[in-house]
C-alpha cells in the first residue's frame, strides 16, 4: 500500500480508482493529502510537536523521547542523539572492542579495495525505518537511524521526520551527516535502505550523498559465512547466534509503518518509544556485526571465539576472492583443532587447494596424513590413487592401494564400493595392455 493510499485512509476519503499518474500530478496529489491531515491535527503540543524555530530538549523520562526538535534551511525535524562509552555492552562484547574491526578484511567482504585505506571511524551505520516495506517512490523513511565511533565510544543519531511535511529537512541533515563519513555500513542497504533513501532525494529535488561512497553491506557476508548454522539471516537472529544478545519485547518490523501513521493521528509518544529502541538496536549490532565478520576472516579468529564451521565458510569464501594465503592460514589454524571431524574436513579443504595451485607434495602430505588417523578414508584413498595413476604413472601402486581397500571392504557406502570396484577393474586392465 502506497503512501498515498494510506492518506486517503487517514484522511476517511474514498480511495479513488487505480490509475498511472505521471510524476508531477502524484506529488501534487500526496501534498493536497498532507495539507488535509496537517489541517485536522490536535492544537496541543507535545514534546515532539514544539512550535517551529525552537529548541525543545526532551528529559530522559521513561516513556518520553529524548532528543530534541533540529532546524535548517528547509524547515524543522526532530533529532535523538545517544552516546555510549567503551565500556558500554552490546550483547557479550563492549563497544570498546567494535573498534577494532580489521578494515583490510571489510575490504574483501564488501569487494571494495577503498575500505582498506579508511578506519572505522570513518564509516558510517545506517538503518531505516519506512512507512512500507515493499519500497517505492511512495514509501517514506520517517526514522533514519545512524552511527558512528567517537573516540572509544559510539554515536547513534536517529532522525525523525513528525510529519511528512519534514522529510526534506531531515534528508538534509542526513546529507550533512553523510558527508563527513568516507564509507557506509547497512543491513541489506543495497536492496532496500539506500534505494528508499536515493528515491527520496530525488522526490525532494536534493543531492544523493549516499549511493557514491564506498558500501559494506553485512547482509551477504552474513549468509555465506554464518547462514550455514543458522535458521535464517534476519539482523535478530544473527545478533542473538553471534552477539549474544536477546531483544526482549522488541516490535516486529512489519508493524513498525502502522505504529507511524498512529502516530501522526494521535501524536502518542509511547507508540514510538519500542519503535527507536529497535532501530538504535540495529545500528549497534551492525558495528558489532563488522567487528565479528572482520575477525573470522582476519588472523586470530578467536578473538571473537569463531564457530569452526564458520572458519571453514571464511576459507572457501577466501578461495572464491583467490585469496589463496589467507585460505591456507585458516585451514592450518583448523587441522590443529581438537575435533577430529573438524580436523578431517580441514586437511580435505587444504589439499584440494594445494592440488589446485599444483602443490602437490604439501596435497600428498595431507592424504597420507588423514589414512593415518583413518586407514579407511575414502576421499584420501581415491586421490591418492588418482595420484599414482595420472601424475606418476604408477599403476601397480594404485592397484595395490584400492585392491587393499577393496578386500579390507574399507568403503562405507555403496556408492563408494561400486567407485572403489569400478576403479580397481580399469586399473587391472590397464596394467595388463602391452608397453
Amino acid at each position: 500500500m502506497n503512501v498515498i493510499k494510506r492518506l486517503q485512509r487517514l484522511t476517511g476519503e474514498e480511495a479513488q480508482a487505480a490509475k498511472k499518474e505521471a510524476p508531477t500530478e502524484q506529488l501534487s496529489e500526496l501534498r493536497r493529502r498532507v495539507e488535509t491531515i496537517m489541517a485536522r491535527r490536535p492544537e496541543r503540543r507535545g514534546p515532539l510537536d514544539a512550535p517551529s524555530g525552537s529548541a525543545v530538549s526532551v528529559p530522559p523520562r521513561r516513556g518520553i523521547l529524548c532528543g530534541e526538535e533540529q532546524s535548517n534551511a528547509y524547515g524543522n525535524f526532530f533529532l535523538s542523539q545517544r552516546h555510549h562509552d567503551g565500556s558500554h555492552n552490546h550483547g557479550g562484547r563492549s563497544i570498546r572492542e567494535f573498534r577494532k574491526s580489521d578494515m583490510k578484511m571489510a575490504a574483501l567482504l564488501a569487494r571494495s579495495p577503498q575500505l582498506a585505506e579508511f578506519g572505522i571511524a570513518d564509516g558510517l551505520f545506517l538503518d531505516v525505518e519506512t512507512t512500507g516495506l515493499s519500497g517505492g517512490t511512495g514509501t517514506i523513511a520517517f526514522l533514519i537511524g545512524l552511527g558512528w565511533f567517537d573516540g572509544e565510544g559510539f554515536v547513534t543519531g536517529q532522525i525523525f521526520a513528525r510529519d511528512f511535511s519534514e522529510e526534506r529537512a531531515a534528508l538534509a541533515y542526513l546529507q550533512q551527516i553523510s558527508s563527513e563519513k568516507r564509507f557506509l555500513v547497512t543491513f541489506n542497504g543495497k536492496a532496500f535502505d539506500v534505494n528508499i533513501l536515493a528515491a527520496r532525494f530525488v522526490m525532494n529535488r536534493l543531492s544523493d550523498t549516499l549511493s557514491a561512497i564506498p558500501h559494506l553491506d553485512l547482509l551477504h557476508p552474513c549468509r555465506r559465512l554464518l547462514g550455514h548454522r543458522l535458521e535464517n539471516c534476519r539482523l535478530m537472529t544473527i545478533e542473538e547466534a553471534v552477539v549474544g544478545l536477546r531483544r526482549n519485547g522488541d516490535i516486529p518490523g512489519s508493524e513498525i509503518p502502522e505504529r507511524y501513521f498512529n502516530w501522526l493521528r494521535f501524536r502518542d509518544e509511547g507508540l514510538l518509544t519500542d519503535v527507536f529502541e529497535h532501530n538504535r538496536l540495529d545500528v549497534i549490532s551492525m558495528a558489532a556485526l563488522t567487528f565479528h565478520l572482520t575477525k573470522v576472516l582476519g588472523p586470530d579468529p578467536m578473538a571473537v571465539r569463531a564457530h569452526h564451521r564458520d572458519l571453514q565458510a571464511a576459507a572457501r569464501f577466501m578461495i572464491e576472492r583467490r585469496h589463496m594465503p589467507e585460505a591456507r592460514r585458516i585451514l592450518r589454524d583448523l587441522i590443529t583443532a581438537g575435533n577430529r571431524s573438524v580436523r578431517r574436513d580441514a586437511r580435505r579443504a587444504l589439499s584440494l587447494l594445494e592440488k589446485r595451485t599444483n602443490h602437490w607434495q604439501e596435497a600428498i602430505a595431507l592424504w597420507r596424513a588423514m589414512l593415518q588417523e583413518d586407514p579407511d578414508d575414502f576421499f584420501a584413498l581415491e586421490e591418492l590413487a588418482k595420484w599414482y595413476e595420472h601424475r606418476c604413472r604408477d599403476i601397480e601402486r594404485a592397484v595395490s592401494l584400492v585392491g587393499d581397500a577393496v578386500i579390507r571392504q574399507a568403503c562405507k557406502s555403496e556408492s563408494e564400493s561400486k567407485s572403489f570396484s569400478h576403479r580397481l577393474r580399469r586399473l587391472t586392465k590397464k596394467m595388463k595392455r602391452p608397453v
